[in-house]
């Protein structure tokens, strides 16, 4: 997509971070800021019908996420890098694996599930997306809100309860309804998994309602070179309700993947 919004900063080896639904490129704030000040090149798009980029058509599968993503990165002469996503963006990082393996030096996988839909779930994201046509994003906002965060997050950390539910609120409906839809109907991604070369990082919060440690276990299992990091008093969001210990976590994975990279040995 010619016309996907994105924020560059820094410089260094490149990392791409790929924002969830319905959120936008602000959901990598605290990241964006750590890690470019920490000498990384820091890509974060908001994807098509989300944030600054327009929707285009009512129907966006995970393979046009990522052809969007390895477009702009072709844009931005970015040959390879470490990519990273959550929710919906780990499972386009993991679309964008299978379709781009040579351009992928590592993965971030946070508050993901490789698995497909059931069948009940596929009926739910597409009367969900009928709801937010019809309806817009204010009430789903505010019902989502307590799924996305966890409890202590929405009593102690009122400037994340508001960033989240700013970037609900002004997703544009018709955007998150083709993602909703298109992403019902994606392919289960266990298979891909052992398939996988790179070193991968693999995150959850211990309070995730949406995609349980249980899950992250499951996908740690199946990938031959990962680690797990178990962010506690975080939900689905870890990256802003605990942003120290997820950077502290995805910093000692970019190190390390930087270090064996390089031939290097710590010590």
């Amino acid at each position: 997509m010619r016309n996907t919004a994105f924020e560059d900063r820094g410089t260094g080896a490149p990392l791409l971070l790929v924002h969830g639904h319905p959120f936008n490129r602000t959901l990598w704030q605290p990241q964006t800021e750590h890690f470019a000040a920490a000498g990384h090149r820091v890509i974060v798009p908001d994807l098509r019908g989300y944030g600054d980029t327009p929707p285009a058509g009512d129907h966006t599968t995970l393979d046009v996420f990522a052809r969007d993503l390895a477009a702009l990165l072709d844009r931005l002469g970015v040959e390879r890098c470490t990519v990273g996503g959550l929710s919906m963006g780990a499972q386009i990082a993991l679309e964008f694996y299978r379709l781009f393996p040579d351009r992928v030096a590592a993965l971030v996988l946070a508050a993901g599930s490789a698995r497909a839909d059931t069948e009940p779930a596929r009926r739910l994201r597409r009367t969900t997306a009928d709801r937010l046509l019809r309806e817009g994003m204010t009430a789903y906002a505010d019902e989502t809100l307590p799924k996305m965060v966890c409890r202590d997050t929405l009593q102690t950390r009122p400037d994340v309860n508001r960033h989240v539910l700013a970037m609900m609120d002004t997703t544009d409906p018709a955007g998150a309804a083709a993602a909703l839809r298109g992403r019902a109907e994606r392919p289960d991604y266990l298979p891909l998994l052992p398939r996988i070369t790179v070193p991968t990082l693999i995150v959850v919060g211990r309070h995730d309602a949406y995609t349980p440690v249980a899950e992250a276990e499951l996908m740690h299992r199946h990938l031959p070179d990962s680690r797990l990091a178990v962010i506690e008093a975080a939900g689905h969001l870890p990256n802003l309700e605990q942003e120290s210990a997820f950077n502290a976590a995805l910093g000692d994975f970019l190190a390390a993947t930087t270090l064996a990279r390089s031939g290097g040995s710590p010590g």
